[in-house]
């Protein structure tokens, strides 16, 4: 008689890992990133990135000394951290330098962002300041497409993980963080409101060595 089959492995490889955190009690920290928002809106006409319709902050907004900002940083640089070590990386991350860039987004009502990836860093991450109570089923969801080819008979399954996209509507007060080389866009605003967003990315380099200058000392 045969052994019976029995299960010795499972292992789930080359998976895409997406996490989700909420700040507590955000309102008031809201409030103030809206109004640091409409200041530097007030003073630039942005830039032109994947934004339709929309404004996209110029420059780098974690260089911006305001107080919200250095805080949504804080937030930021813990998630990546705490992703980074979820995802059983080997790495020593207290020898490396992480570098974070930042920009807000500003979509009025039609504005929406084209699909995209953010190329060169390791992950990339969305905090939720402004969202709108949605008029339509997709207004201002952020969807995620499968970067996985040659999968379209695994569709028949309808097996969650082979998906072909994941689509999201986080609230505000949410921070959402993803691999950089995912692409992803976001839905257009359907209401009559301003959806407004905070995105980075960071991206881990190898520390650069600084050299002690040797002094110069006379014969």
């Amino acid at each position: 008689m045969a052994t019976p089959l029995s299960q010795t492995k499972f292992e789930k490889l080359f998976s895409t890992p997406l996490f989700r955190f909420a700040l507590n009690d955000a309102d008031s920290f809201n409030a103030e990133l809206l109004a640091e928002g409409e200041r530097l809106r007030s003073e630039s006409e942005g830039a032109s990135k994947s934004n339709r319709g929309g404004w996209h902050s110029s420059g780098n907004l974690f260089d911006n000394e305001a107080a919200c900002f250095q805080r949504l940083r804080s937030h930021a640089v813990d998630a990546v951290m705490t992703a980074t070590d979820k995802i059983g990386a080997k790495a020593e991350t207290s020898r490396l330098d992480l570098k974070m860039f930042s920009w807000m987004n500003i979509n009025p009502p039609g504005g929406y962002n084209a699909p995209h990836t953010h190329p060169g860093a390791h992950w990339s991450g969305v905090y939720y300041v402004a969202q709108p109570e949605a008029e339509t089923e997709s207004s201002g969801k952020v969807e995620f497409l499968d970067p996985r080819t040659d999968l379209p008979n695994w569709r028949l399954l309808k097996a969650p993980s082979f998906s072909a996209k994941k689509t999201i509507r986080p609230e505000p007060g949410e921070l959402i963080l993803f691999p950089s080389y995912l692409v992803h866009w976001v839905y257009p605003n359907d209401t009559e409101e301003n959806r407004v967003s905070i995105a980075f990315n960071a991206t881990f380099r190898k520390a650069v060595k600084k050299t002690k200058a040797k002094a110069k000392t006379n014969a």
